[in-house]
């Protein structure tokens, strides 16, 4: 009936020329509304909502986001298109964050769109909630934690270091001794996940640096869920339904990562089967690695699904994925910080030889390592790299949902089905929260007036999350940093090439767009 009406209308207006006068008024309406919303910084216009500034800004989001977030106070609402269920609040406030993070866990979960988004995870740690989420995070920090985990993070880290080091030494001694750094990081903590989830080395950080189907498929899925966050439900489902585009990738992806994960797990299944004892009753030395554990593992009445080739291909792929692309992101934006800043590198290099009894013994020429006990000590290198996390976090936004309405702390009503963002790169660029010197990379900041490290609430600096669903694998993400940042910069010195564009990507990982583009020159002595 009412498409009847509208047809028989618009057949009116044609039939009678009044076409000719309804174009300058539709002309007057869209030049009247841009007037009114002249002053606006993110206009919301009939129909698109404030999409339209989004898409205009897009080389420049994280920018454009602070910029907005900034004027209005730490809590801005986006107004998406009309009907697509995009409208987000987004929020800095440490109050609010405490709130939703903390205070009031239970009605701010993760969400079913936020499922459907990161849907080849299938039913992980990373996607789940509730009751299902919290068996999955009892049982990873029980492997995680244990002594058995732990050496075989510090061996590891140590020995994919100093295969890092025998890489960069090659390329230094190269002509151009020219290099991509995160592309390099990127093999080394993808070698060093692989080892510490699979106990397996892919061997993607060489000298002839191969190309991994697996890992180009991790950088291919990065690149389509932040396409999915950016665009309405039924866009990406439609691109999913046609099997084109982004999702086309996002699809032989998934196979990629169901093919590699299977066979290890099958081969894996197999070794086991071969022994007559439990692997925990094995040498310390062996099956350390998280697949071998969560095999293992012997309390699975509360989680039936727990020992599963499912289970175990989603939660060792949320794994591979978390431990790779945040550690290769922090190590990247934190070379490129101390490329820009000499004094902190001078720092770094006077700590590290401070606290290293050894470098009597040191010839000119070898390449260093450091152990993790030396590393434990190093003050101003865990605040250096806290100020890098700060700036450039690696995940750059946080994401909840709403169960029952709410008033947060500002005073801001949030409903069942609000979707709220939490943009941390925007939280580091707030005056409000950090002072007024708080685009300087300042390590500082993070020392107490004794010399000890400064503590910073979890909801102030989110890097590694906030309240229950804090990070669990923090403690392996700083030895593996550590481990590397004291390896390098006492082996050689980095200087970014002249001209290159330092850009951070607009995706679920804040990487740079072009690489970080470096020439290297292995140090000729050990003083700086």
């Amino acid at each position: 009936m009412a498409a009847t009406l509208m047809a028989s209308l618009w057949s009116i207006i044609i039939s009678r020329g009044y076409l000719e006068l309804l174009l300058p008024v539709c002309a007057c309406f869209f030049l009247y509304e841009c007037w009114r919303r002249k002053d606006e910084d993110v206009p919301n216009w009939p129909i698109v909502g404030m999409l339209p500034s989004v898409l205009l800004n897009i080389h420049r989001a994280h920018d454009q986001m602070t910029e907005v977030v900034c004027k209005h106070g730490g809590t801005f609402k986006f107004k998406g298109p009309w009907f697509t269920h995009m409208d987000v609040l987004c929020t800095c406030d440490p109050a609010n964050i405490n709130y939703i993070c903390n205070t009031s866990f239970s009605n701010f979960p993760k969400g079913p769109e936020y499922s459907k988004i990161f849907d080849i995870f299938g039913e992980s740690i990373i996607t789940s909630d509730s009751e299902s989420w919290r068996i999955q995070r009892k049982i990873a920090h029980s492997l995680m934690s244990s002594k058995k985990f732990r050496t075989l993070v510090n061996r590891t880290s140590q020995a994919k270091v100093k295969g890092l080091m025998h890489v960069l030494k090659h390329i230094a001694n190269q002509d151009q001794g020219v290099t991509d750094l995160q592309d390099l990081f990127q093999r080394f903590t993808f070698d060093n996940t692989c080892i510490l989830v699979f106990g397996t080395d892919p061997g993607s950080l060489s000298i002839d640096l191969p190309v991994v189907p697996f890992q180009q498929a991790m950088d291919d899925t990065i690149v389509a869920l932040a396409f999915r966050h950016a665009v309405p439900e039924s866009w990406w489902k439609l691109l999913k339904w046609f099997k084109i585009g982004k999702e086309k990738k996002l699809t032989e992806a998934w196979k990629t990562f169901d093919h590699f994960i299977n066979q290890l797990i099958s081969l894996r299944r197999e070794e086991l089967n071969k022994y007559t004892t439990h692997v925990g009753e094995q040498d310390s030395e062996e099956g350390a690695d998280l697949l071998t554990s969560y095999i293992d593992y012997q309390h699975n009445d509360e989680l039936p699904i727990a020992n599963s080739d499912k289970f175990l291909r989603d939660t060792t792929l949320n794994l591979v994925l978390a431990g790779r692309d945040t550690t290769s992101s922090a190590l990247t934006w934190f070379f490129w910080l101390v490329s820009l800043n000499s004094e902190v590198e001078s720092k770094i290099l006077e700590e590290v030889r401070a606290n290293s009894p050894e470098l009597s013994d040191w010839q000119q020429g070898e390449l260093k390592e450091f152990d993790s006990e030396e590393l434990s000590q190093l003050v101003y290198l865990h605040a250096a790299l806290h100020e890098s996390l700060r700036l450039f976090p690696p995940a750059p936004f946080g994401y909840k949902s709403v169960l029952q309405p709410e008033v947060l702390p500002t005073g801001d009503a949030v409903q069942p089905g609000t979707k709220i963002l939490i943009p941390l790169y925007t939280m580091a660029r707030m005056e409000s929260i950090w002072g007024k010197d708080c685009l300087e990379f300042k390590p500082e900041r993070w020392i107490a007036e004794r010399g000890k490290l400064k503590f910073e609430p979890s909801y102030k600096f989110m890097s590694f999350n906030s309240g229950p669903r804090i990070c669990l694998g923090k403690e392996v993400a700083f030895t593996q940093m550590k481990s590397v940042v004291a390896g390098l910069l006492f082996n050689f010195h980095f200087q970014v090439l002249a001209g290159h564009s330092v850009t951070p990507t607009l995706s679920i990982i804040l990487q740079m767009e072009k690489g970080l583009m470096v020439r290297v020159k292995q140090r000729e002595t050990h003083m700086v």
